[in-house]
């Protein structure tokens, strides 16, 4: 595992390079053990990363992170993606950017002690719902007619949940018109 100040030195290289090549960073992970250990750096752009722009950040981050060399303990492997269609939620600016989307939660807690009165989902600890608000505490949700705050405390793992056949449908519907 990786302490926090070299996790926060990896995002700003990766950063630097990403920026330079009219990316973003959406997040990274470092994992690993006796088999191995990678990196895992994921960009985004407005309209989405290609394979170019993966490429591209790949080759210039893998020189400066020769360089610069701040992963401690030998050879791991690099690999830099888009973060997908169902891509992880962490960061507040990513529930930002979700809003409106159908989301995937599992919670801490369930979501009567987060003082939702519905008795079909209080003792639920995982929720696939619209992502209605996005607050600087947390997002709102609504459950069937009721409005939920949620705190990002109590967000264990979140992400987006892409809906093949309805999106497809839509975009089939607007290009007949």
């Amino acid at each position: 595992m990786l302490s926090k100040e070299t996790l926060i030195k990896i995002e700003s290289l990766a950063s630097q390079v990403a920026e330079r090549e009219g990316c973003r960073v959406y997040d990274l992970d470092f994992m690993g053990g006796p088999g191995g250990r990678t990196l895992r750096i994921f960009i985004d752009k407005s309209g989405g990363a290609s394979v170019d722009d993966c490429a591209n950040v790949s080759r210039g981050l893998n020189l400066l992170l020769d360089v610069e060399d701040p992963i401690p303990g030998g050879a791991y492997n690099l690999e830099v993606s888009t973060p997908g269609l169902e891509r992880n939620l962490k960061k507040p600016w990513h529930f930002t950017e979700s809003k409106g989307k159908k989301i995937w939660l599992k919670l801490t807690e369930n979501l009567g002690s987060l003082g939702l009165q519905n008795e079909r989902f209080i003792m639920a600890k995982q929720i696939t719902e619209v992502l209605s608000e996005v607050a600087e505490t947390g997002i709102m949700m609504q459950i069937e007619s009721e409005n939920i705050l949620i705190p990002y405390a109590a967000i264990e793992k979140a992400r987006v949940v892409f809906e093949f056949g309805n999106n497809m449908l839509d975009k089939n519907k607007n290009k007949k018109k």
